[in-house]
């Protein structure tokens, strides 16, 4: 009676698991989770958390955020604003796009603009781009002016119709050491100011920056001003999350909008606090975390609820 060789046997054996495999773990156990996503219960997160308009309509995910602003980026007044977000389109440059998720990747040290050419500017050319301190202040200058609240930070300055990094470069004598020599207001570019946020430092006049002048020299040094430490601005206002994606808002950055949000609406501030408050989430567990408020819930239950009269 003749044996099967071992070499085919062995590749029979491992035929066999492989087919068994592929049923059990390719076809049986995916379909198997479909299933159970679709459980009461289960099925809204499985389906993708997808939130519908007052129409009816999908109008996208309890799990994504939104941008809730015209088409040149202005908020709109009648809506609860979301946070930053780094996770921007290239081809249609709105932000919160899931294809591009990321954080902006600058840290505390991001405090020196790298300025535009002069004739493209900040809008086409690709190696300008703003330090995180820049994106903090203008921010928050921005969002004062909207809320009606006082706009300033520790290290910034208005510069114009804007703001920006509160930073000098100053020379000394002794490189590190000695008198100071030059001070240059690095984030103000020579040509789209009038005058440098700071006239004088140590008694040497500031002057503005330049495009394409080398300030390796200079020693970096920023500038806190008089801004009070505690700003009525929370964090999460002005600062994106690592993902870029986050659906939700501090409860304090909720209440800073209440006001403005109740005077588009008509509404008074108790109704528009009582709606936050039915989409603020707690703390997991009672311990973990911080307590959140979808935006997107919100803006939706407002249409919904208190329609804009036109």
């Amino acid at each position: 009676m003749s044996r099967t060789p071992h070499w085919i046997s062995s590749h029979l054996a491992a035929l066999r698991a492989l087919l068994v495999l592929t049923v059990v773990l390719g076809l049986a156990y995916p379909l198997g989770m479909v299933l159970i996503g679709q459980l009461p219960g289960l099925k809204d997160n499985a389906d993708g958390s997808l939130i519908t308009g007052a129409d009816g309509k999908v109008i996208g995910s309890s799990e994504i955020g939104q941008s809730f602003a015209d088409r040149a980026g202005n908020p709109l007044p009648r809506y609860f604003q979301s946070r930053p977000s780094a996770a921007v389109n290239a081809d249609t440059g709105q932000p919160y796009d899931p294809m591009t998720t990321a954080a902006s990747n600058l840290g505390p040290e991001s405090v020196v603009d790298t300025l535009p050419d002069p004739k493209k500017g900040w809008d086409r050319d690709d190696n300008a781009s703003r330090a995180l301190l820049t994106q903090v202040c203008r921010r928050s200058f921005d969002i004062g002016r909207t809320e009606g609240v006082d706009g300033s930070r520790p290290y910034c300055a208005r510069s114009g119709d804007n703001a920006v990094g509160a930073v000098l470069g100053v020379y000394r004598s002794g490189g590190l050491t000695g008198e100071v020599t030059r001070v240059v207001s690095l984030n103000e570019e020579c040509g789209t100011i009038k005058e440098p946020f700071r006239e004088t430092y140590r008694g040497v006049k500031v002057t503005c920056a330049r495009y394409g002048a080398d300030y390796s020299r200079a020693i970096v040094t920023p500038i806190r001003g008089h801004a009070p430490g505690h700003s009525p601005i929370p964090p999460d206002a002005v600062a994106g999350s690592a993902s870029g994606l986050d659906p939700d808002v501090s409860p304090r950055y909720a209440e800073l909008q209440v006001r403005r949000v109740a005077h588009e609406r008509g509404m008074t501030r108790a109704a528009v606090r009582e709606l936050v408050g039915e989409y603020t989430t707690g703390r997991f567990l009672g311990f973990m975390g911080e307590p959140s408020v979808n935006v997107l819930e919100l803006n939706v239950a407002l249409d919904k609820r208190h329609p804009v009269k036109k």
